[in-house]
């Protein structure tokens, strides 16, 4: 009963959410109204359910929870908010974190993941740890998808993988055919990458193991999908599949372009 409370006292969207989500996130203008309201309890239930604290000079203010609460609830749109059951508390900083070595940060579920050495975005530790956010990048990246990045996106991208307590760039995909299908296509790409014989539409960060090769995949879907369903249509396809989402089509019909 006392945690029940405590969880209904925490604040969720702000009257002026929608207004916040169309000046600062270039998402928010491809939803239709029922993507929109959706995304909307989605972010509302992660505001009221999940501890956000601030840290390294950020005060919380109403445009940092409604936007990064709705750029996390954009990934389980098609799905389901049980997909963040994993996430206890969201953190936001301003500027980038440093982390002097690297760990381990594949495999069965261990440590954090981003794992590279030097400035960092972001960070997803494994079970109820916090998602940490730099604020900084968020805000930038969420007005300007054409930059291929979403640090807000490319961190609950981890919290997915993690579902099924491994970090190997696959979530778990109930369906046997499209779990088998996801490996195959996303193993061909990883490789391609790793190879040097892939094209340029993901980062070379995903090259970096299969963990990261899925949150930059994710994070590309979302902000460049004409361009991967373009350069990579099978990646495309099985992300699609799983998220259940058409982010091309939602940006081919903005600009009145045909299907991709």
């Amino acid at each position: 009963m006392v945690r029940s409370l405590l969880r209904r006292e925490r604040p969720g969207l702000p009257p002026r959410w929608r207004d916040l989500l169309a000046a600062r996130s270039a998402q928010w203008a491809l939803l239709g109204d029922g993507e929109r309201d959706r995304l909307g309890a989605i972010a509302d239930e992660l505001l009221r359910t999940k501890r956000w604290e601030a840290a390294n000079g950020v005060t919380m203010t109403d445009e940092i929870r409604t936007l990064v609460a709705a750029h996390a609830a954009l990934l389980v749109l098609g799905l389901d908010e049980s997909w963040y059951d994993g996430v206890g508390t969201i953190v936001i900083r301003r500027g980038a974190m440093r982390r002097p070595a690297p760990v381990p940060s594949w495999g069965p579920v261990r440590g954090v993941v981003d794992g590279s050495p030097g400035p960092i975005d972001g960070e997803a530790h494994d079970g109820a740890g916090p998602v940490m956010i730099n604020w900084t990048s968020a805000r930038r990246e969420a007005a300007h998808p054409r930059l291929g990045r979403d640090v807000t996106l490319h961190e609950f991208a981890h919290k997915l993988d993690m579902r099924d307590r491994m970090i190997d760039g696959t979530p778990f995909i109930a369906d046997d055919a499209e779990r088998r299908r996801w490996v195959e296509v996303c193993t061909a790409a990883f490789e391609a990458l790793r190879a040097g014989t892939a094209g340029s539409v993901l980062r070379p960060y995903a090259a970096t193991n299969p963990g990261e090769f899925f949150a930059v995949a994710t994070e590309t879907f979302f902000t460049r999908p004409v361009e991967l369903a373009s350069a990579e249509p099978a990646l495309y396809d099985v992300l699609r599949t799983f998220f259940r989402q058409d982010p091309a089509a939602r940006v081919n019909a903005a600009i009145g372009a045909g299907p991709v």
